[in-house]
C-alpha cells in the first residue's frame, strides 16, 4: 500500500527526530533499529523505506540535529542579547542533564571517530556554528582580527565543558565546569 507523499515525509521526520534523541541519549551503537522505530510508534518493517541502512540513518540523524541547532543559533543573532543567552543556556544545568535534546557536537563527536559516515555532516555543522560565532557572538563589536579564532575556542570551550559536566559524579563540580566556562567565554566577548 502507497501512503500520500506527505504522510511519508512526516513519517520520515519523526524516525528522524526520535532517532536523533536516541542516539545523543545512548549513542549510535546504544539503539537498535527496532528500538528506534517503536520509539516512532512504527513497526520495524518500513524503516527500509526510508532509509539505506542504520548508517544512513545515523548520518541523516546529524544533519536533522544540525539543522535545528542552527536554526536555535540563527534566532539568538536576531536579537540584541540573543547569543550571550545562547551560550548561558548552553552552559546551564538544564542543557547539561538533557542530552536526548542537547548538543550534537558533544553527543556525537567521540562517536564520529568511530563512525566515519557522520563525519561530514558534523564537520558541515561545526563550520556553520563557528562562522555564526565569528559573526555574531559580541566580539564581533570591537575590532577583532582574530574572531574566527575566538569562535572556534569558544564553541571548542563549550562543547568541551558539556562534555565533561555530564561525564561528572560530583554535582558541585559539573557545576563549576560548566560557570568557570562561562565566565571566560563572557570574559572574551567583554575583552
Amino acid at each position: 500500500m502507497r501512503y500520500p507523499a506527505a504522510e511519508t515525509a512526516e513519517k520520515h521526520q519523526k524516525i528522524l527526530g526520535e532517532a536523533s534523541r536516541l542516539f545523543r541519549e545512548r549513542g549510535f551503537g546504544g539503539v537498535s533499529v527496532s528500538e528506534i522505530m517503536k520509539a516512532t510508534g512504527l513497526t520495524h518493517g518500513p524503516f527500509y523505506n526510508h532509509f539505506d541502512s542504520k548508517e544512513a540513518l545515523m548520518a541523516e540523524c546529524v544533519d536533522h540535529a544540525s539543522a535545528h541547532s542552527l536554526a536555535d543559533l540563527d534566532a539568538a543573532t536576531r536579537l540584541p542579547n540573543g547569543m550571550v543567552d545562547y551560550v548561558r543556556a548552553y552552559l546551564s544545568v538544564s542543557h547539561r542533564d538533557a542530552p536526548g535534546d542537547g548538543c550534537l557536537l558533544a553527543a556525537f563527536s567521540a562517536q564520529t571517530a568511530q563512525k566515519q559516515v557522520t563525519a561530514p555532516s558534523l564537520t558541515a555543522h561545526m563550520k556553520a556554528s563557528i562562522e555564526r560565532f565569528a559573526k555574531f557572538f559580541p566580539w564581533r563589536t570591537r575590532k577583532n582580527a582574530d574572531a574566527r579564532g575566538d569562535a572556534i575556542r569558544a564553541v571548542a570551550a563549550m562543547t568541551g565543558a558539556l562534555v565533561l559536566a555530564r561525564a561528572m559524579n560530583d554535582e558541585a563540580l559539573s557545576e563549576e565546569i560548566l560557570r568557570e566556562v562561562l565566565a571566560g567565554i563572557e570574559g572574551m566577548a567583554k575583552a
